[in-house]
């Protein structure tokens, strides 16, 4: 269903009505900008409408260099907080589910909003979006879930109601899911919502530095050893990856989102087509991927770690060692590019 389809609009609408029932806003685990942005972008608009009983939900903790954006103090972590989240998703009225196209994809959150009787309203660009919504804006050509919610904002309410607030958030979310417009920004339309949103007062500059200039000294420094001692390079497969154990984020002091973009300096190397972060986590191993041209990962996530996303963007799990992650990535990507005759 495209973001602007009236039948929709109106739909929410009507539900946005009651200015004092509950209203959830749900991300997906492991948050990244797209999603807070977005989270962060939408609550402001609520509040702006005199909604008086909003609250962001996030499954678990998300990066510091995301913290700075307005709003980001009253984002309820279920981690730390878990009744208190399914409590409140139990009685809510509406649930916003953004940045995710299945309910899963929240994990703990997904059991709870499964159980609600809350209207769902999903706002995603992944391709492939799942059940369990009572209504649906899927649009694979944005470039994110932030440029969404400006078009879904503005369909409601016109420009008018933009302010400073809300334009930090859904530029933070458009800059971080295109890499600072590097990729999935080919619309020209893309570039016409930046430009509105910097008439709100963005400053491009100052969010850049918030986003990408906040590293720790650990946080460089494990950079560092991702370069040079955990790279490994596949020539004939085309293929790059990084892996890092609990062992070597404990070395590092390791905070949520240090790791964020390590991924994409394996992509930089030349003829590489396919990159992979594996990360060892207490239960599994988390898996990064990002892809160049027709090297899709989405399909490579789904089918073989329990994930998904973009085709040149996506993530998912292991649930063996990370030996045997490793081992298994290894064999599937060497008889891939045998069958492909790279």
């Amino acid at each position: 269903m495209p973001i602007l389809e009236p039948t929709g609009i109106g739909r929410v609408r009507k539900f946005l009505e009651n200015k004092e029932q509950s209203i959830g806003i749900i991300v997906h685990t492991n948050p990244d900008g797209d999603a807070i942005g977005s989270a962060l972008g939408l609550l402001n608009y609520l509040q702006g409408l005199q909604h008086t009983n909003v609250q962001v939900i996030a499954p678990n903790h998300y990066a510091s260099f995301l913290h700075w954006m307005p709003g980001n103090e009253q984002v309820l972590v279920a981690e730390d907080h878990r009744e208190k989240a399914s409590e409140f998703i139990a009685s809510a009225n509406l649930l916003f589910c953004l940045d995710f196209n299945e309910l899963s994809r929240a994990e703990q959150l997904g059991a709870d909003m499964e159980k609600s009787s809350a209207k769902k309203i999903m706002i995603d660009h992944h391709p492939d979006p799942g059940p369990g919504f009572d209504l649906v804006f899927s649009d694979t050509g944005a470039s994110s879930t932030a440029e969404m919610l400006y078009e879904f904002i503005t369909a409601l309410s016109g420009e008018k109601v933009l302010n400073l607030h809300m334009a930090e958030c859904l530029y933070a979310g458009m800059i971080t899911d295109t890499g600072s417009l590097s990729y999935n920004c080919n619309n020209p339309r893309t570039y016409e919502i930046i430009a509105c949103l910097m008439r709100q007062g963005v400053d491009g500059a100052r969010i850049h530095r918030l986003i990408y200039n906040t590293y720790s000294a650990d946080r460089m420094r494990l950079l560092g050893y991702c370069l040079s001692e955990k790279l490994r390079v596949i020539h004939e497969a085309h293929t790059a990856y990084i892996s890092l154990s609990s062992e070597d984020l404990a070395r590092f002091h390791h905070r949520e989102g240090d790791t964020e973009g390590v991924v994409n300096y394996a992509l930089a190397i030349e003829n590489i087509r396919l990159a992979a972060l594996f990360t060892e986590k207490e239960d599994h191993v988390k898996v990064s991927f990002r892809s160049t041209g027709d090297t899709d990962v989405n399909r490579l996530a789904r089918q073989y770690y329990h994930g998904g996303g973009h085709k040149n963007a996506a993530g998912g799990k292991s649930f063996e060692s990370l030996k045997k992650t490793l081992e298994g990535f290894e064999t599937l990507i060497k008889s891939q590019a045998v069958s492909h005759g790279q």
